[in-house]
């Protein structure tokens, strides 16, 4: 019963879809008000997803497995709270999710922008209602969440078990919240060029949207990046997966564009950048969607390998594209002014870093999409991993932090050498301490000192403003000095990282100069859905200081898989991280043993910065 009216609220909700677009054109051609049955209609619609939604939780809750994406996904024997979370852990729930989030969010863009020009407000719910439709119609037509199976399965399939976690539970429905937001900067700029109204009040408004999507996209990225450092047994924060950089190009998108719009408010220029990333913004998560749930990509993120699905989306993605490019080629009057930058000015420095920004997010975009085109070309398959992006981006890092460690610093318009004296102090220092600190750790002398340095002066210029200026410029301060730790947290992390990978039976164990492992035992116990073999190893360092580390191998029986589960002992200055597994046909384990330096702070760095973000959003404003 649940799966019958879940489907007819989405049919529903398509048919309402077409009357608001219905009325949004008639509404733009004739009075000076917003028709109000924009609003309502809009809101039953929201109300109709919503009970769609409710209704496919219901199903998973109840395990009827009638309901195929139940069957395909859920088991009797699995935890209620992840029956919940299975709603949105596949293909279908997960779109019906995206759909879900759209249809609020326009509807909070309604309300919340009362004081904005009727046509604009009309337009923007008219091309956000095109997304929607198309949403609608992709999952109605190609993966519809409530198909039914006859005769009823007695149990279902299960739940990918390293999908049954908390932190996954809560990842997906944060990061879709950020990659939506895009869509109402998207509908919102065209809605813009179209009126003509890219103006100082428009760039406040959609600003607003900007941080919301950048925030959230934030909090998203760092909890599925907690998640892959316990869950898969990576033993680090970025692996360069693709899905990975999948989320991270709107989010560099994001911090170009709200930096752009910071510019704009202060001298109206950069206009067209402005509107190029947010068209650009929205595609790249568009394409996100569409990697994820095509089959193309081979990670552990994705969804589905349909190419129905896949071509469906990559259709609509570039019927939207081309919809904008149209829009943008015919309707944008840039006026024509003579835009002079002064060397050292603060709108200079800002220009310069969002060049590094586009550069980053080029050579992100390359890595993810190159195999895929060589593949349908060649046929050849190639995986680019981690020296790829560390070659084309370390080098480039440096000049980048240190365009960031000065502009902050620089006036409007134009600024003086002799102002930002104090900058060579702290240069100067931290090169000193760079070269003492890679002296010390006896690796690789030049390149690794000026990483050091340009990353220390960085976060020596974030904290003496974070601690003078408490509370001018205070989002502004909290974000950067958040970065500048997070860069110094990754950069010892891999410096000062340390692993043992080797094979033990019980009994056993591994030594070196430095460290100490005793396989000592293993211990079994069994669960609702799985059974668990947990080892017990005492490791010993050089100075004495012992700790026991319990990794654990789970036995899923439905989907009958096994996962290894990390063990971490975390404080400020390091993690321990083991892993375990078990080598096929033999009585050993393979042991991975890592040490991790600074891991909690790369965590409280993402934490800092999008602080920054909710404190601006606090304010209704981006500080400058």
């Amino acid at each position: 019963m649940a799966s019958v009216i879940g489907y007819y609220s989405l049919i529903f909700g398509l048919i309402f879809s077409s009357i608001i677009i219905f009325i949004s054109i008639k509404n733009f051609k004739s009075s000076n008000n917003l028709d109000p049955k924009i609003i309502y209609f809009t809101f039953l619609q929201f109300f109709l997803v919503i009970i769609s939604f409710l209704a496919l939780i219901i199903s998973f809750v109840n395990s009827d497995f009638s309901n195929e994406t139940v069957f395909n996904h859920s088991h009797t024997s699995k935890p209620l709270f992840y029956k919940i979370s299975g709603t949105w852990g596949n293909h279908e729930g997960s779109l019906l999710l995206w759909l879900l989030v759209l249809t609020l969010f326009i509807f909070i863009f309604l309300v919340k922008s009362k004081d904005q020009p009727k046509n604009y407000r009309v337009l923007t719910s008219l091309f956000q209602q095109v997304i929607i439709f198309g949403f609608f119609i992709f999952l109605i037509a190609t993966s519809n969440p409530f198909n039914y199976i006859y005769p009823k399965p007695e149990e279902g399939l299960g739940l990918n078990p390293i999908l049954q976690d908390p932190a996954l539970a809560i990842h997906p429905p944060i990061l879709y919240l950020g990659y939506v937001g895009t869509s109402i900067i998207f509908s919102s700029v065209l809605a813009a060029i179209i009126t003509n109204y890219i103006s100082k009040d428009w760039a406040k408004h959609i600003k607003y949207w900007v941080l919301v999507s950048w925030v959230l996209l934030t909090l998203g990225i760092m909890i599925g990046s907690i998640w892959a450092y316990y869950e898969l047994g990576w033993g680090g924060f970025w692996f360069w997966d693709p899905v990975e950089n999948v989320s991270l190009m709107p989010w560099l998108a994001l911090i170009t564009l709200l930096h752009c719009l910071l510019v704009f408010e202060k001298k109206l220029i950069l206009t067209s950048w402005i509107i190029i990333l947010s068209i650009v913004t929205f595609t790249l998560s568009m394409c996100g969607t569409f990697l994820v749930r095509s089959g193309i990509l081979n990670s552990v993120h994705t969804f589905a390998n349909d190419p129905e699905r896949g071509l469906f989306i990559l259709i609509f993605l570039f019927s939207l594209i081309f919809l904008s490019i149209f829009i943008f080629l015919f309707f944008y009057k840039e006026e024509k002014k003579i835009i002079n930058f002064f060397w050292l000015s603060k709108e200079t420095s800002i220009l310069v870093n969002n060049w590094f920004m586009m550069y980053f997010l080029s050579v992100v975009l390359i890595g993810t999409t190159y195999p895929i085109f060589l593949e349908v070309v060649t046929s050849e398959k190639i995986s680019v991993g981690p020296p790829f992006y560390h070659k084309l981006i370390i080098p480039f890092l440096i000049p980048f932090l240190l365009a960031m460690a000065v502009g902050p610093k620089l006036k409007w318009i134009k600024s003086t050498l002799e102002s930002q004296i104090y900058l060579i102090f702290y240069l100067i220092i931290s090169i000193f301490l760079s070269i003492f600190l890679i002296h010390i750790l006896n690796i690789e002398f030049l390149f690794n000192t000026m990483l050091v340095s340009s990353s220390l002066f960085l976060f020596f210029t974030s904290l003496r403003d974070f601690l003078i200026n408490k509370t001018k410029k205070l989002s502004q301060n909290i974000a950067h000095f958040g970065f500048s730790l997070l860069i110094l947290s990754i950069l010892f992390n891999n410096i000062l990282g340390n692993e043992i990978i080797t094979n033990l039976k019980i009994g056993e164990t591994f030594k070196t100069d430095e460290i100490k492992i005793s396989f000592e035992s293993v211990d079994q116990e069994n669960h609702k859905n799985f059974k668990s073999i947990i080892g017990k190893f005492r490791v010993e360092d050089s100075n004495g200081k012992t700790e026991i580390l319990n990794p654990e191998l789970r036995i899923y029986n439905q989907p009958n898989i096994i996962t290894s589960e990390a063990d971490i002992k975390t404080n400020l200055l390091s993690d321990k991280f083991m892993t375990m597994n078990m080598v096929q046909n033999k009585e050993y384990f393979n042991i991975r043993y890592q040490i991790k330096p600074f891991m909690i702070w790369i965590w409280v760095s993402v934490l800092l910065i999008s602080l920054g973000g909710l404190i601006s959003l606090i304010n209704k404003r981006y500080e400058n």
